[in-house]
């Protein structure tokens, strides 16, 4: 990917992100979606401001989480898109933690090939592709993430939701302790729990909870450029069989995501 593109892409996404900036130093305007999840101006403007700047240079369809539903029968056929997450971490944005994000995807059959994530309350930026590999911007600095030349510490670092520990991920846990004598657990919201992974903050993130196949894809493409993976999850005896298991797949006839774990490589 070249360096132009990014450049649009991340013109694009600090638009969005100021658009959503303006309404989170302001009083808040929240609405509910049909499932009751929380809908802010700032998912709809943001969209908006995404749609339009692809638009602007791409000819590719594009899957928002706040466009029109569109059916499996007319993306089954698509080889390129954009998947696009205008504000991810809802409910992050209306406790006012600043751990939300903006996230753009391109899709290439099943697999992001790029990605872009931007946490505009901290004003980082994370971005990658394979061909380019993968970069977080942060106080102007542009800082090259290579999870191969960064070594696994003496300790596992594992990332988990503040809102969505479950049975299921605790037992993953006390599964880890298995083989790790010490654990620290690091929580985080929104796709920035991946982003984690990516820049070696953390080693593992197990989402042993439902996601939408746009709260991953971005940071998912970084994770892929850093030289980490996300595979779909599948109980194992032995934890070095998570290596063995299948990526996740994006534009499936069900946008919902199967539990998956991230992780960084050489981890077990």
């Amino acid at each position: 990917m070249n360096s132009n593109l990014f450049e649009k892409l991340i013109s694009i996404i600090k638009f969005a992100g100021n658009a959503i900036l303006d309404i989170y130093n302001s009083n808040l305007d929240i609405k509910y979606k049909e499932d009751k999840s929380p809908l802010t101006d700032a998912d709809r403007r943001a969209h908006k401001i995404i749609e339009e700047g692809l638009r602007s240079f791409s000819d590719y369809p594009i899957l928002s989480e706040e466009g029109k539903n569109i059916s499996f029968k007319k993306r089954k056929n698509w080889k390129y898109f954009w998947l696009v997450d205008p504000l991810d971490g809802t409910k992050e944005f209306i406790k006012r933690n600043d751990e939300f994000t903006v996230n753009i995807a391109l899709i290439y059959k099943d697999q992001p090939i790029l990605g872009i994530v931007y946490a505009p309350a901290k004003s980082i930026i994370y971005y990658g592709s394979k061909e380019s590999g993968a970069f977080k911007i942060e106080n102007e600095k542009n800082i090259k993430l290579n999870l191969k030349n960064n070594p696994v510490k003496d300790h596992l670092a594992v990332v988990s939701s503040k809102s969505h520990l479950n049975e299921e991920t605790k037992d993953f846990i006390r599964f880890l302790e298995n083989y790790y004598d010490k654990i620290r657990t690091v929580s985080i919201g929104s796709s920035l729990k991946i982003c984690l992974v990516a820049e070696g903050k953390a080693d593992i993130y197990p989402r042993l909870a439902p996601t939408m196949e746009w709260d991953t894809a971005a940071a998912h493409a970084v994770l892929k450029a850093a030289g980490g993976r996300i595979v779909k999850y599948s109980k194992t005896k032995d934890l070095k069989d998570l290596n063995k298991l299948p990526e996740l797949e994006y534009n499936k006839p069900n946008l919902i995501n199967p539990y998956f774990i991230a992780l960084r490589p050489n981890v077990f």
